[in-house]
């Protein structure tokens, strides 16, 4: 076993150029936790934002960027009884996803579903644990229920629509462009074009959404807030608009919506691992059948980390960015 090992650190804040190759010692894993050989590493907004000198990791977590990631189970930590070395699992990360070894308590690590792939596998966690969260616990959305999500061409997009419509909700995404409206749709979502069409019309039209997972925030919100269904849900986990707005709060008390919003990764140990549990009983079962999965975007070399970056900033990407490790 080697004391070092690769892997991409952010040599300062600042664009996708100051992701660079460095060498760091390999993580020893606690009590609790398990060390993962990493095969692939999740790419996401958040490691784009820590980079940009905007998203610090919370206390205790690796400084490198990376928050899930496929591999091999290479070392267990005192008091795990999960996983046995040489288990194939994706985990989600508190950070460090970019190394070619990464240490993660085993709670928040899954089997990789039956008949996929690695790079597929390092897709799921960031996504599926964020749609889930936000969707069904927080969201509580119902089969027959009317939902909107935006970005419905990301990974976030891609992962809520399919999830949404399985488990038989009438699902809505907004996307930029003819060719990612016609992805949308292939999903099982009623694509809405934003730049052609007022996506807030549409659901009144079809009766307002139950549930909407909005990830732009800013002047989205008062627009979010016409397009529910009295005593509907807005669910806020990113602010790609920015994090203020301005809106009639009056329609909020008379119409009885509900406003809510979380972040991932900062939530504890536990709440991770209980969605954990969740997706395993819910929704790995849909994955082995092949009923859901992950929309793959574009796999990059470990080297070229600044491309993926580059990449998923461009918004040109469909689905998930990933770096190969080895």
């Amino acid at each position: 076993m080697p004391d070092t090992m690769r892997a991409i650190e952010i040599s300062s804040p600042g664009g996708p150029d100051v992701l660079t190759l460095c060498e760091r010692p390999v993580p020893q894993p606690e009590t609790g936790e398990i060390r993962i050989a990493v095969d692939h590493a999740g790419v996401n907004r958040p490691d784009a934002l820590q980079r940009a000198g905007a998203y610090d990791p919370p206390p205790g977590a690796s400084d490198l960027p990376g928050l899930e990631c496929s591999g091999t189970v290479e070392a267990i930590g005192p008091g795990v009884t999960r996983w046995k070395t040489g288990d194939r699992v994706c985990a989600l990360l508190p950070g460090g996803g970019y190394a070619e070894y990464v240490t993660c308590p085993a709670d928040h690590a899954l089997r990789i579903p039956d008949g996929m792939g690695m790079a597929e596998a390092a897709a799921l966690p960031e996504t599926f644990f964020t749609v889930w969260t936000n969707v069904f616990d927080r969201g509580r959305l119902e089969g027959g229920e009317r939902f909107l999500v935006h970005g419905g061409s990301s990974g976030i997009g891609t992962t809520a629509i399919q999830l949404a419509h399985a488990r038989g909700a009438r699902v809505f995404a907004t996307a930029g462009s003819p060719g990612k409206v016609e992805v949308c749709e292939r999903l099982g979502a009623t694509g809405i074009d934003y730049k052609r069409e007022a996506w807030e019309d549409v659901l009144r039209e079809a009766g307002g959404a139950h549930l909407i997972l909005d990830m732009v925030g800013g002047d989205y919100v008062p627009r979010d807030l016409r397009a529910l269904a009295d005593e509907g849900r807005l669910v806020l986990i990113g602010a790609q608009h920015g994090p203020t707005a301005e809106a009639n709060f009056a329609q909020v008390m008379v119409r009885r919506l509900t406003i809510t919003g979380s972040t991932l990764r900062p939530r504890s140990v536990l709440e991770k691992a209980r969605i954990a549990e969740s997706l395993r009983r819910e929704v790995w079962p849909l994955l082995d059948a092949g009923t859901v999965a992950p929309v793959m975007d574009e796999v990059f070399p470990f080297e070229d980390a600044a491309g993926a970056h580059a990449r998923m900033e461009g918004g040109d990407h469909v689905g998930k960015i990933v770096l190969r490790v080895r």
